[in-house]
């Protein structure tokens, strides 16, 4: 046993060759983060992946659930309802009893109703930013031109199986800072988004059996208030 120590302690080719295959080793530890699984999607894969299912997709109805959290009141509103897209531009968000609001755009004219105040805001759709951070879904907008994107950790989001993507908008706006979208592994649907302002409000939309590509009737983008309805034109 002391012969085979000593020729291999007089034979440096072996002993470097060793020294080599440790470092390289460690240097493919390192570079994976200290594991061996593969690495994921990046953020601009996962983008890419949303934004060819939407835009392969005509129509999208779905239930949602919205919860906005106002940060300095420390208030949290919860309403549901039901949305419809349509392309190029058209949406119905319709809101259940007793909130009764609803926004709705014919692809020229948004309308927002707020039934409580008894008003309804108009503006062109080219003016409006409302809901700027979801108009992919609508056939306008591109999330990799519009945002810089990151991913972020799904355990942490709560949301495993899937994936975390952050959007921070390109060109600011006074109307929100980021936007997270909460994206199905299997299907690259959104099944979640949350809007976040500058002030710390928490707009977040839950989105469940959505259904895509099935006929819708023109009458979802038509919208006519309550007699004695102020109307608003900012």
């Amino acid at each position: 046993m002391r012969t085979q120590e000593n020729q291999y302690r007089n034979r440096p080719a072996v002993r470097f060759g060793w020294l080599l295959a440790a470092l390289a080793a460690l240097v493919a530890l390192l570079a994976h983060g200290g594991s061996s699984e593969a690495a994921g999607p990046t953020a601009d894969e996962i983008a890419k992946r949303v934004q060819t299912f939407y835009d392969g997709t005509k129509t999208f109805k779905a239930n949602f659930t919205q919860t906005y959290t106002i940060k300095v009141q420390n208030v949290k509103k919860v309403s549901t309802g039901k949305v419809t897209f349509e392309k190029p531009g058209k949406m119905n968000w319709s809101y259940d009893a007793p909130n009764g609001n609803r926004v709705v755009s014919d692809g020229t004219t948004i309308k927002v109703y707020e039934k409580e105040n008894e008003q309804m805001f108009e503006t062109p759709v080219k003016n409006s930013q409302y809901p700027a951070a979801l108009s992919f879904l609508m056939g306008q907008g591109q999330l990799q031109k519009d945002f810089t994107l990151r991913l972020l950790d799904p355990a942490q989001m709560k949301f495993e199986g899937g994936y975390v993507l952050e959007g921070t908008p390109k060109d600011a706006t006074p109307a929100y800072q980021k936007m997270l979208l909460y994206v199905d592994a299997q299907t690259n649907q959104v099944r979640r988004a949350l809007i976040l302002d500058a002030q710390g409000n928490r707009n977040r939309f839950d989105f469940t059996a959505p259904v895509v590509n099935q006929p819708v009737n023109k009458s979802e983008f038509e919208f006519t208030p309550p007699p004695g309805t102020k109307i608003i034109k900012p």
